[in-house]
């Protein structure tokens, strides 16, 4: 029992969307529809936001509320409001993070990350530019796909249409 429990942390790890690497760089901002300085996004953002949707950065494995989140309704980026995910598309990927298997199509963005060694897909918001997380190719049978999005990246808004 501990060799797999031994295995799952492990494996988590080595699959998960984390790399303190991620937290080098800020999005080029001359591309997309909304764009604001710098300390327009901070008096916005929160600071953890700010660090994912900003800087790259990570939220630590199951902290979002969004992860174990069961409600119909459309998952928008939380810097702009963009809807970028349906909840009939997610899944639990047992990695911590939201996950789903698919994007609204033209609301992603996608750029190619190198910063761990190997490349990886990077995921943003296709009018603000922020970082949602990254795309792999481990997912369900339906695409195949598993779009592992910081949960602080996003606000849900549930199919009533009152924000949660």
């Amino acid at each position: 029992m501990k060799l797999l429990s031994t295995f799952i942390v492990l494996a988590t790890l080595l699959f998960s969307c984390n790399s303190p690497a991620q937290k080098s760089k800020e999005v080029k901002q001359e591309n997309f529809k909304v764009t604001k300085t710098d300390a327009e996004w901070k008096a916005q953002l929160s600071s953890e936001a700010y660090s994912v949707l900003r800087h790259e950065g990570t939220e630590r494995a199951f902290s979002s509320p969004l992860n174990d989140n069961h409600k119909a309704g459309t998952y928008v980026c939380a810097g702009c409001g963009t809807p970028v995910f349906e909840s009939k598309h997610k899944f639990d990927s047992g990695t911590g993070w939201p996950s789903f298997d698919r994007v609204i199509e033209g609301n992603v963005a996608f750029s190619t990350d190198h910063k761990l060694g190997y490349t990886r897909t990077e995921e943003h918001c296709a009018t603000c530019g922020g970082h949602l997380g990254h795309v792999f190719n481990d997912g369900p049978e339906t695409t195949g796909k598993r779009h592992c999005i910081n949960g602080v990246a996003l606000n849900f808004i549930p199919e009533n249409g009152k924000t949660k």
